[in-house]
């Protein structure tokens, strides 16, 4: 079997030009939180990476995941799936159906034994054998633990994946549970959301494309570069939550003036996501900047946690039940709070560069 071809062999072919390669190198440092000086080393670590393999697992989903995918801007959807990675199996994206589909699988997981990814989409139902989701015949269950078998890292795609999702809901009928709880033996990525942001997806693809590993992740198996921080700590309202103004309904002076949404039930405190800052539709908005709160879909259960227009706790800065003093008081609560959740952030996104910038050292030399 030919020698896999570099991706900057498989661009050259492809006519991709060297600012076209450059301006994606750029594109992937700033993803990878890493400073403009490294766009050289990333380059030089790029040009001698191989495309990876990947397969990718559609279950209990409503295809939002993918449909998040396919508004990839930076790069891309064609870019990604044709030029960056090797996309070999993908029931809504490729042209294979039937038994040629299940053939291209099987293919791509014997080329490429222990070095492909697996992507997953949607929960797994286990209850009863886990006959509830079956693709060619073959159950989500048995379909996940022969794929993974040869796979060198797996990627939980969206919340239901990563968390169990709409399906993991109370009162649960078909057993749902995610990836992580299926598999032990492969380091697993969980990439919530609800759908997640397209840049989100892409980004920890070109991470591991870029290091051949997977990122450093959070205590939910997340990565840190994106979920490191919460929504609130980057929400443009936040200002207005620390001098104590909230919007009371959607249509009052204070939601016009674009005040806090807390007491509307945003769950941007407590929900941890780079919506703030990269933003939807090519960095356009987030549902705050549109007017709505956060629903917190990158947390875990949060379909179970209460409804979306229910002010979180008094834990948070009391503004659900106090008034006046005690609301300012309330946010000062929770601006220092936030400033000791930001120092830890910021001690682990130092820790986070220095090991990716000797990672990239290593490989670009």
């Amino acid at each position: 079997m030919a020698k896999p071809k570099t991706l900057a062999e498989h661009l050259e072919c492809h006519e991709v030009s060297r600012r076209g390669f450059l301006k994606f190198c750029t594109l992937t440092t700033s993803i990878l939180a890493l400073p403009p000086s490294m766009i050289p080393t990333v380059a030089r670590a790029l040009e001698k990476a191989r495309r990876p393999s990947v397969i990718w697992l559609s279950f209990q989903e409503c295809t939002g995941c993918t449909e998040s995918l396919t508004r990839s801007h930076s790069p891309t959807l064609e870019n990604l799936i044709f030029n960056y990675l090797s996309l070999d199996y993908h029931h809504t994206l490729q042209a294979a159906s039937g038994e040629a589909a299940e053939q291209a699988r099987a293919a791509a997981m014997a080329d490429n034994y222990g070095q492909y990814l697996v992507a997953v989409d949607g929960s797994i139902p286990v209850k009863d054998g886990g006959v509830y989701s079956t693709i060619a015949g073959i159950s989500n269950l048995e379909m996940l633990k022969q794929t993974v078998e040869g796979a060198a890292a797996v990627i939980a795609i969206g919340s239901c994946a990563a968390f169990g999702g709409l399906p993991h809901a109370h009162p649960n009928p078909t057993g749902a549970v995610p990836v992580q709880e299926l598999v032990h033996d492969k380091p697993v990525v969980n990439v919530s959301g609800c759908p997640p942001i397209p840049v989100v997806i892409s980004g920890v693809l070109a991470h591991y494309l870029t290091f051949g590993r997977i990122p450093d992740l959070d205590g939910y198996g997340r990565p840190l570069s994106f979920f490191g921080t919460s929504i609130h700590d980057r929400c443009y309202r936040r200002p207005f939550y620390n001098k104590g103004l909230f919007a009371e309904t959607f249509d009052d002076e204070g939601a016009k003036n674009g005040w806090c949404l807390f007491k509307l039930g945003c769950k941007g405190p407590t929900s941890y996501n780079a919506c703030a800052t990269a933003k939807w539709n090519q960095g356009t908005s987030f549902p705050i900047q549109s007017g709505h709160g956060c629903i917190g879909c990158s947390e875990p259960h949060f379909w179970d946690a209460g409804g979306f227009y229910q002010p979180l706790s008094a834990g948070i800065g009391g503004v659900g039940t106090l008034a006046g003093v005690a609301v300012v008081a309330g946010a000062a609560a929770g601006t220092a709070a936030g400033l000791v959740h930001h120092a830890k952030r910021k001690q682990a996104q130092r820790q986070h560069e220095k090991v990716t910038v000797a990672d990239l050292k290593e490989t670009g030399s």
